[in-house]
């Protein structure tokens, strides 16, 4: 398999219940903090980044986000398009957008994160990781985790000597960065509705998953009242700059 991680996945098909009104009018990723879209924060990190192909894959008010966001040419990266009727949740929106993602059908180690979460993360860390994985001969993931938010005081997984496992300790929350491998989508057939986590628990349990701890600027911006606590942040961090 090709060790070059150049493509990335932004998920951006969920209809943001939690947002409205707000997203009502306007396809959560699209909602600004710090003067840009959410999800043109990821687009500026994975460009300088050096990923040159991003897939997004959208449902809610779609259209909207090709508009606004076009041919991906004035961040100099390639955005390709994944457009679903309705959303297939993560794994499936990975099953949908295979075609875009794999070169010619080959198997490709990709990048997938969240358009709806704001970092610092330097995606350009992940490069070795993924080039084992591309030689690996089972198909695994790597989970970039947080500290555990004030939302999530439990966190998802635990995290020890740069393995993830379902119990131990200490426990941290999934931020939503992960490198997988399209070998594991391909049995799912295109337009299925289906969520990530029984793919993570499965992959989790075989010993095929590894993790990192990344303790930088992380916010999942799931409410208006996060929204706001955001776009003040970087609103005054803009302005200490300056």
């Amino acid at each position: 398999m090709a060790h070059t991680l150049n493509k990335a996945m932004i998920f951006a098909a969920g209809r943001g219940d939690r947002m409205r009104p707000l997203t009502d009018t306007c396809p959560k990723p699209l909602l600004e903090a710090g003067g840009k879209p959410l999800i043109v924060w990821q687009i500026e990190r994975l460009a300088a980044a050096g990923f040159d192909t991003i897939v997004i894959n959208h449902a809610w008010l779609g259209e909207q986000i090709e508009s606004a966001l076009g041919d991906g040419s004035r961040w100099g990266v390639r955005l390709l398009y994944s457009a679903e009727g309705e959303a297939l949740e993560t794994a499936g929106g990975i099953a949908q957008a295979l075609p875009l993602i794999e070169d010619a059908g080959a198997p490709q180690v990709f990048i997938a994160v969240a358009g709806d979460v704001y970092c610092d993360f330097d995606y350009a860390r992940l490069r070795e990781r993924a080039a084992r994985m591309a030689s690996a001969d089972e198909p695994g993931m790597h989970l970039v985790m947080v500290p555990n938010p004030a939302f999530h005081p439990a966190g998802d997984f635990a995290l020890a000597g740069g393995k993830v496992s379902l119990d131990g300790a200490p426990r941290y929350t999934f931020g939503s960065i992960g490198l997988y491998d399209t070998r594991m989508f391909r049995a799912l057939p295109p337009g299925t509705r289906r969520a990530l986590t029984p793919y993570y628990r499965d992959a989790i349990g075989a010993g095929r998953v590894s993790g990192e701890l990344y303790e930088g600027p992380w916010e999942n911006v799931g409410t208006p009242a996060q929204l706001k606590a955001l776009d003040d942040a970087l609103r005054s961090r803009e302005s200490v700059k300056r």
